[in-house]
């Protein structure tokens, strides 16, 4: 594991734009994870300008969402599918259908779990999955539970998720209590791992998730079992 301590949000950003453009540079058709929410926001960014200027190239890339609220379309615009492409998809010259989200609007989410996890085993699994981490630990939207799930699955989101995310959202009454998420398969499949936190509140989750006991209660704690996972986090 690669731990990377930065002073700002801005550094934080640009060390994970850098990690994401040099997986990228040198294999143009790498297949992506890609994660939503306010964290990423910088490092999405960062990348369109790194494109803009004709340092990265985007065109062969594929990518893979982690998840998405059950019930809301891609045109709603606190759907996860309107997120990315307002952030980023529409900022680079990747190919839109080779941008993949899981449907939340799916008549049975079980069938689209098992769809999804076909299409990323089809890709070739996932080359770089960038995450974000929640104040309970989840990853995606694995929130903590009594088993690691392994597939992309339904899943009822925790109060505290539901809280962090009102934000976003008119009132917390309007936040989406069900969502559909990958699952740890093929999160800790993934080549390499890339989690960035942002801010003092982070700080005793990340310690917790990365210097404590492994436990599906912290989900964010079986990365300790991968082999390739880079943490960069910044206090600001």
């Amino acid at each position: 594991m690669k731990f990377i301590t930065v002073k700002s949000y801005d550094e934080l950003s640009k060390k994970a734009a850098n990690i994401i453009a040099a997986q990228v540079i040198l294999k143009p058709c790498s297949v992506l994870g890609l994660a939503t929410g306010s964290t990423p926001l910088g490092t999405y960014k960062k990348l369109a300008e790194y494109n803009k200027a004709g340092d990265v190239d985007f065109a062969d890339v594929t990518s893979v969402n982690l998840d998405e609220y059950q019930g809301l379309k891609g045109d709603n615009d606190q759907s996860y599918r309107y997120f990315m492409d307002n952030n980023l998809f529409k900022n680079i010259n990747i190919d839109i259908n080779k941008t993949f989200v899981p449907d939340g609007c799916a008549v049975d989410l079980a069938k689209e779990g098992q769809r999804y996890d076909e299409l990323i085993k089809n890709l070739g699994g996932i080359d770089l999955q960038l995450l974000g981490i929640g104040l309970d630990g989840h990853i995606g939207f694995n929130e903590p539970d009594e088993v690691f799930t392994k597939e992309t699955h339904e899943v009822e989101l925790d109060p505290s998720t539901i809280e962090a995310n009102a934000r976003f959202f008119a009132s917390k009454d309007e936040v989406p209590k069900k969502a559909i998420t990958m699952g740890m398969m093929s999160i800790m499949q993934a080549k390499k791992i890339l989690l960035i936190a942002n801010g003092k509140n982070k700080k005793d989750i990340v310690e917790k998730s990365f210097f404590g006991p492994i436990t599906p209660q912290i989900p964010a704690s079986i990365l300790q079992l991968h082999p390739d996972v880079t943490v960069v986090f910044s206090e600001e």
